[in-house]
């Protein structure tokens, strides 16, 4: 980035908060929906509702990767990559996503658990606790990234 080039600060949070939400929700669509076959994410209905829920979690999840990824390569193009915050951000997306889902779609909304047939709180438990251990990095590493750049 050139000196008298502003950093786009709010750019790399977007598409690092994109990507990571992207990444989080593909990683649990594969492996807890499919791989595991533990839920889908619409268990109230069918099983062909339930399965249509997850292709419709894994477009969005897909695009949210594709845009965040274009939106990094943009700004890598212009120069205005800020590697520090878009990580911070990508961590903010990943904890973010896991702890919403945890919290929200499986507690609040209940539209899915974990898992089905087993003592839920153990699952629970290290869902969120591993949802807010990466949110939790994430804004660690952005207020120390503010920090840099404040002083910087």
């Amino acid at each position: 980035m050139s000196e008298k080039q502003v950093p786009n600060i709010k750019g790399n949070v977007v598409s690092g908060v994109l990507f990571g939400i992207g990444l989080m929700a593909l990683v649990d669509e594969i492996i807890f929906h499919q791989l595991l076959q533990w839920h889908h994410f619409y268990d109230r209905s069918t099983p062909f509702i339930g399965i249509l829920s997850d292709g419709l979690l894994n477009a969005f999840a897909l695009f949210a990767v594709v845009l965040g990824l274009f939106m990094f390569a943009d700004l890598n193009r212009k120069h205005n990559r800020l590697m520090a915050t878009w990580t911070a951000s990508f961590f903010i997306g990943l904890g973010g996503f896991q702890l919403f889902d945890g919290l929200v779609n499986h507690k609040l909304l209940q539209v899915h658990q974990v898992r089905y047939g087993v003592e839920v709180l153990p699952y629970d438990l290290g869902w969120n606790i591993a949802g807010a251990v990466l949110l939790v990095i994430g804004i660690v590493l952005m207020i120390r990234t503010r920090k840099q750049r404040q002083a910087g």
